[in-house]
């Protein structure tokens, strides 16, 4: 593993640096650009380096540096961004994806995100621009063939397919640029799940705060067995309402319902891809199903629903 920029050489925190204090991300930020910006800010911060030490080190100028790293001006260049990828020892493969990814939801043209990145001499002073590609460590490399179906199956709920394959392959990109800082975490796993989770939630549909469900009810076990349309109609409602209570649920609660009942999981895989305690997973799915009893015998007594019926793909009581 390349060693941290995180630590001084005789351990302990870095130590504090005289310089300006770095600003917050700019107000509208795409959740692409937003998706490496954050993770490199976090990699300079932890460096302990200044952004004039930055600025020496990789030729770049300081408000080139700070534009970037605050995600202010026109999308950076993959020169700039590289430099500093040099200097803080941050892979540039999985970044190279990102960007262009970012540069795409920032409506750059093809023909510049290709001048950009052609392996072209740098100015003097600066680091050479590597396109090449590189591998990722083994480890990461396992957990991504390990998780990637349940990743995949969790984006879909509240994603379209183009955007929730985008999403899972920005996730192990992400991770793989963070794979040191994963690696000293407590549990990869559960570091890993919040990388896809944060990724998910910036780009679903919210209302009134909370991740939209509604598409799932038009694809759900129910209707496939329901061949009238009244019957249909009902059931749809019936779903929507379960949805929309599923969908105001504490976050762990959300995902341990969203796997277990509406992608089939078992509780032991559920613990798996979360990197819980299967404990956690049986509290989580008690709690959650009493919510969502209540919720539904509140939509039976003041709505016109049909009694309810044990369709298939219903959560259990």
């Amino acid at each position: 593993m390349t060693p941290s920029l995180s630590r001084r050489p005789g351990g302990g925190p870095p130590a504090g640096k005289p310089g300006r204090k770095l600003g917050p991300i700019a107000d509208g930020v795409g959740a692409a650009h937003r998706a490496w910006l954050e993770p490199l800010r976090h990699r300079f911060l932890a460096s302990g380096l200044t952004i004039s030490e930055l600025s020496c080190r990789s030729g770049w100028a300081k408000s080139k540096i700070s534009e970037l790293l605050r995600g202010t001006g026109r999308y950076p260049r993959w020169e700039i961004t590289y430099g500093l990828l040099d200097v803080l020892d941050v892979p540039s493969w999985p970044m190279r994806r990102l960007w262009m990814a970012a540069a795409l939801e920032a409506e750059k043209k093809p023909d510049w995100i290709d001048g950009c990145i052609q392996n072209r001499p740098p100015p003097p002073g600066r680091s050479t621009v590597s396109t090449g590609p590189a591998v990722p460590p083994l480890e990461h490399q396992a957990f991504t063939e390990l998780n990637r179906s349940a990743y995949l199956a969790y984006a879909r709920l509240f994603l379209g397919e183009d955007e929730a394959r985008e999403v899972v392959a920005e996730t192990f990109d992400v991770l793989w640029f963070r794979w040191d800082e994963a690696l000293a975490s407590s549990d990869v796993v559960p570091f890993a799940w919040s990388v896809l989770r944060r990724s998910v939630m910036a780009r679903a549909r919210h209302v009134d705060g909370c991740p939209e469900l509604a598409r799932t009810a038009f694809d759900t076990v129910a209707l496939s067995v329901i061949s009238t349309p009244e019957a249909r109609f009902a059931q749809i409602e019936e779903s929507m309402t379960l949805f929309k209570a599923i969908s105001r649920l504490p976050a762990h609660q959300l995902d341990v319902m969203v796997l277990t009942y509406l992608r089939g999981m078992g509780h032991a895989a559920v613990a798996d891809v979360l990197g819980v305690p299967i404990a956690s997973v049986h509290t989580a799915d008690r709690y959650a199903r009493k919510t969502l009893t209540a919720a539904l015998l509140l939509q039976q007594r003041h709505g016109h629903d049909p009694e309810p019926q044990n369709h298939p793909g219903e959560i259990p009581e």
